[in-house]
C-alpha cells in the first residue's frame, strides 16, 4: 500500500529546518532592506509556485508596509514603473537564479546588479534567493 500524505518535515528533520531558519538571522545582518527582501522572496515563491509562502510572504511585505498595488503588479514588474532600477536589477538576479537557463546572461546582470548594490549586498542578495527557493522546494513538496 502506498501512502500520498506528505512527509512532515518539522518532525523527521527539525535540526534541519532550525538550521535553514539561522541562516536568515545571518543574511539579515548584511544589510539588505526589508522591503526589498520581500519582493524577492516573494516573486521566487511566485515563480515556483509555492502557494504557501506567496501568502506568507505577501502578508508580511503588507505588515512591513508594501503598497498592495506593488504586490499585485510584481508578477510584472519588468513591465510598469513601480519598481526602482534597483528593485528591477534584484527581482532580475531573483529570476535568474530561480529558472536556471543555459542562455541566461548571467555576466550582463552581474554587471546591472553592481550598478545599485554593494559586493555583500549581491552575496545576500545572491543567498537570499538561494534560501527562498530551498524553502519553497521543501513546501511545494508537500502539495
Amino acid at each position: 500500500m502506498t501512502t500520498t500524505t506528505a512527509v512532515n518535515y518539522q518532525q523527521v528533520i527539525p535540526d534541519v529546518l532550525q538550521a535553514m531558519g539561522q541562516v536568515h538571522v545571518h543574511l539579515d545582518a548584511h544589510g539588505l532592506d526589508r522591503p526589498l527582501h520581500h519582493l524577492v522572496q516573494l516573486r521566487a515563491s511566485q515563480l515556483n509556485q509555492c502557494a504557501y509562502c506567496v501568502k506568507m510572504h505577501t502578508r508580511e511585505a503588507r505588515e512591513d508596509g508594501e503598497t498592495s498595488q506593488r504586490l499585485d503588479r510584481l508578477v510584472v514588474w519588468a513591465h510598469c514603473d513601480d519598481f526602482s532600477p534597483r528593485e528591477k536589477a534584484a527581482l532580475a538576479w531573483t529570476e535568474a537564479l530561480t529558472r536556471l537557463d543555459a542562455a541566461t546572461d548571467y555576466a550582463t546582470l552581474r554587471t546591472t546588479l553592481r550598478e545599485h548594490f554593494s559586493e555583500v549586498e549581491i552575496g545576500a542578495l545572491t543567498a537570499t534567493v538561494a534560501m527562498i527557493n530551498l524553502w519553497n522546494r521543501i513546501q511545494v513538496s508537500r502539495h
